[in-house]
């Protein structure tokens, strides 16, 4: 299954995420290591949000991600919110539909 997770930032996210960025790309990379974080990164003009994709069994393992992301511990993140995508076109699809199907 796929899952979206937004994360909304701090206006200032910029100039905040700086000490905690480091730690922020080894926490996400390690995700993408184990096959759950497919594509991750923030949203541009502006950059006030981002988007994670998951592919993963539960919406918890996003979720643990979130809590265990030091741009959430450190107040980078303000808030997040996991969403079932179910993708339906494309190669990765979890749930491909044809149109001759």
């Amino acid at each position: 299954m796929h899952y979206l997770m937004f994360y909304d930032f701090v206006p200032d996210y910029l100039e905040r995420r700086t000490p905690f960025r480091t730690a922020h790309l080894q926490h996400a990379w390690q995700a993408q290591a184990k096959g759950e974080l497919v594509l991750a990164g923030p949203l541009a003009d502006p950059a006030d949000r981002a988007v994670l994709l998951f592919q993963c069994d539960s919406p918890d393992t996003p979720a643990q991600f979130a809590e265990a992301d030091p741009y959430v511990k450190h107040g980078i993140v303000t808030r997040y919110q996991v969403r079932p995508w179910t993708t339906v076109i494309g190669k990765e699809a979890f749930l491909p539909v044809r149109p001759d199907a």
